[in-house]
């Protein structure tokens, strides 16, 4: 995946991320009926990142395999989110909804990880570019 590629997803899961530590008003306006735009924002903005950081690993390796991985749990956060709560704004009941915080707080651990250890083997790729004069 070329640089820009990857920029452009950085930018996505920025915004995302920016957007919801912030409590920007139009998360909670509806989208395809009862879909609040933050909760389609969340599943985006994590989908980003893994892809940023499939974008930024090498085939073949265990960085890459985590990262898919990464981009699979995100990719069925909100339908797996959806199906728990049984809505599409994600109001649980019960213990239901510790259940889905902790399927939560696990998907993105797990982007966490492999957006860091991509943007860090980069780095130290870039590094060793450098040092050797390439």
């Amino acid at each position: 995946m070329n640089k820009s590629a990857v920029l452009a997803l950085f930018a996505i899961a920025l915004f995302a991320a920016l957007s919801l530590l912030s409590g920007a008003p139009y998360l909670s306006a509806y989208l395809f009926g009862s879909l609040p735009v933050g909760n389609l924002l969340t599943a985006l903005g994590l989908c980003a990142a893994s892809a940023a950081a499939i974008g930024l690993s090498m085939p073949g390796t265990w960085l890459r395999a985590v990262s898919f991985v990464a981009l699979l749990a995100s990719a069925l956060w909100l339908p797996v989110s959806a199906a728990m709560a049984g809505n599409l704004e994600l109001s649980f009941s019960g213990s239901r909804g510790d259940t889905w915080l902790l399927i939560s707080v696990g998907t993105l651990a797990l982007v966490a990880i492999a957006v860091l250890w991509a943007l860090a083997s980069a780095g130290l790729a870039a590094l060793s570019r450098r040092r050797d004069g390439r």
